[in-house]
């Protein structure tokens, strides 16, 4: 049995220094809504994508001796061909094709391939924080 017997995901977190252009982005490119977020001593927005996918952005503390990030968005190693295998957050876009066509149109760079069943198209690509993203062409099966 497992010891955490109904578990599911809460929420995925994001840090930025600037948390706002990071929700505009998130809300332009792929829909999420601005929910209502407890209020702290630094900037948090937080967004809803759907019924049950959250995300939180949360304002970096400048004092952070973390890194930022598994990339910084000036990294030279900031390519997105080095996603398969790293550091990345998925989301099902039914509308595929032309949701990678919107993305180029948007001037982001954007590596493509399929998995190895060719049935699954994939496309990754970071954020304005060089935080690594997929967007797939399938749902999960389980």
């Amino acid at each position: 049995m497992a010891a955490a017997k109904g578990a599911c995901l809460n929420h995925v977190s994001r840090e930025s220094p600037d948390v706002k252009r990071l929700a505009k982005f998130y809300m332009e490119i792929f829909g999420f809504e601005q929910v209502e977020s407890p209020k702290f001593d630094f900037e948090v927005i937080w967004l809803k994508l759907g019924s049950s996918f959250y995300l939180h952005l949360i304002e970096r503390d400048p004092n952070s001796k973390l890194p930022e990030g598994p990339w910084s968005s000036a990294s030279a190693v900031a390519d997105p061909k080095n996603l398969p295998r790293g550091h990345h957050v998925c989301i099902y876009v039914p509308n595929f094709d032309s949701f990678v066509q919107s993305l180029k149109e948007k001037g982001i760079e954007v590596h493509e391939r399929s998995q190895p069943d060719g049935k699954t198209k994939q496309a990754f690509f970071f954020d304005p924080d060089g935080n690594g993203l997929e967007v797939s062409s399938q749902i999960p099966v389980l």
